[in-house]
């Protein structure tokens, strides 16, 4: 029997969400260090493919998002049949997206990969690793929208357990598949995709049996092939703007990134180190974001606005009691950490005065992050995607370049013209909130007793 999610607290919930995130980053890791030893032309074209997969990925979020907010909110109702259907719906909703996605790799990779002016080994590289985990992408189509729904029902660990288990089959394939241990053909980029992809479809396989164990009200079949108007636009109602500002913030850190082309290969090396340091300081605030949506998904439901009020702050406060701490680590420790990826002393300098903007630019970033998942899972989408526009690229972007073209401040103005959109947004945000006209958007209304 599943357990409710009513019945569990923020910490029960969020603790296996952030050891999964926190795994998955170390396993990412893992994975290019293994494709380093191949060399750094391998790296490179697996890094190139990888920007096109993540961008399918977070199309697929559409549908994985959307459907998780609208089940939270209907368990919260407890409407367990509808529940259900939305969920069977949403995953044979992606898994159509996903199928067409893959056709598309399949029949223009290698046109894709040639227009990002790759060449060479590069380019080989990029088109071989497109061509397989692209061509099998609507595996992640069911394991988003699968786990998506697994989580809202409370059971978060089990997700863990299986992402898990999925990254360290990738990792034993790769070390399989790419070296040629144990008999198998030494396979290099191809073999990491292949692993990929049979990581993929094995835990594909174990989320679909979590479904029908953690859901109140059994599947039924024809529930993935009855396509309800209804229930569709409210899945899209929450999917389509939490994608958007995605895309927003993709955008501007794209645009952020050709800054730094500008500013020299030190200071372009020097981010990418400071990025990966900071996604270690706010691992707390996505845990916490993702287990408050949750959480206030189901009050929303259940018509418990008052509860989700008190929710939303006393979530953004933990959050950000766990975000000062690490902030105090990472600026105490900034030179550490950077050597770990470096000996060169521009780039340590230069990645160290950045680290101390940490306070600045983490601190807001853990509030966005709490309080918008919050406001997504109440149903108020569109209100970050509006302010995301004006703060990331009506505001951001244009002072960034003054920072840096017309103030020469190097990378610490990218760092702060970030800090300035994140304390915007921040801003705006907590007035959302706090004004609780987020309340008027429930997606679902209370089932009468």
């Amino acid at each position: 029997m599943a357990k409710k999610t009513k019945e569990l607290g923020l910490f029960q919930l969020t603790w296996p969400l952030f050891l999964e995130l926190f795994l998955f980053m170390l396993m990412g890791l893992a994975d290019t260090l293994m494709l380093s030893a191949v060399s750094d032309e391998a790296v490179a074209g697996v890094g190139a493919a990888n920007q096109y997969i993540q961008i399918a990925i977070l199309i697929l979020g559409v549908i994985g998002s959307g459907a998780a907010i609208v089940v939270s909110q209907y368990l919260g109702s407890k409407r367990f049949k509808e529940a259900s259907k939305i969920s069977a719906l949403s995953v044979s909703l992606n898994l159509c997206v996903g199928i067409i996605m893959s056709a598309l790799f399949i029949l223009f990779s290698n046109n894709i990969m040639t227009m990002m002016n790759l060449q060479g080994n590069v380019l080989l590289f990029a088109q071989s690793y497109l061509g397989i985990v692209g061509g099998f992408i609507f595996l992640q189509a069911l394991i988003n929208s699968l786990s998506a729904v697994i989580r809202v029902n409370g059971w978060t660990k089990q997700t863990m357990y299986v992402s898990l288990g999925m990254n360290v089959i990738h990792l034993i394939l790769n070390y399989i598949l790419i070296f040629g241990k144990f008999g198998a053909p030494a396979m290099g980029v191809e073999g990491a995709a292949i692993s990929s992809v049979i990581s993929r479809a094995l835990a594909a396989v174990v989320f679909f049996w979590l479904l029908y164990q953690a859901l109140e009200v059994r599947v039924k079949l024809q529930y993935y092939y009855t396509f309800s108007k209804d229930y569709i636009k409210k899945i899209l109602q929450i999917g389509i703007p939490s994608a958007l500002e995605q895309v927003l913030y993709q955008t501007a850190q794209i645009v952020f990134l050709y800054y730094v082309t500008y500013i020299g290969a030190a200071s372009l090396a020097a981010r990418q180190y400071v990025v990966n340091i900071s996604m270690f300081t706010y691992l707390f605030a996505m845990a916490i974001g993702m287990g408050t949506a949750i959480l206030i998904g189901r009050h929303v439901g259940a018509g418990e606005q008052e509860i989700a009020y008190k929710r939303g702050w006393f979530s953004v406060k933990t959050a950000l009691i766990f975000t000062l701490v690490m902030v105090a680590v990472v600026m105490l420790f900034r030179e550490q950490f950077v050597q770990l990826f470096t000996k060169d002393p521009e780039i340590i300098a230069i990645a160290s005065a950045v680290l101390l903007l940490s306070i600045l630019l983490e601190t807001g970033r853990t509030i966005n992050i709490t309080i918008i998942n919050a406001l997504r899972a109440s149903g108020d989408a569109r209100f970050p995607v509006k302010i995301g526009f004006i703060s990331m690229i009506c505001m951001s972007l244009p002072l960034g370049y003054l920072f840096v073209f017309v103030l020469d401040m190097g990378l610490v103005g990218v760092w702060l013209a970030i800090a300035a959109d994140e304390w915007l947004r921040a801003i705006l945000v907590l007035l959302r909130w706090k004004s609780r006209k987020w309340e008027r958007y429930a997606i679902v209304t209370a089932k009468a007793e």
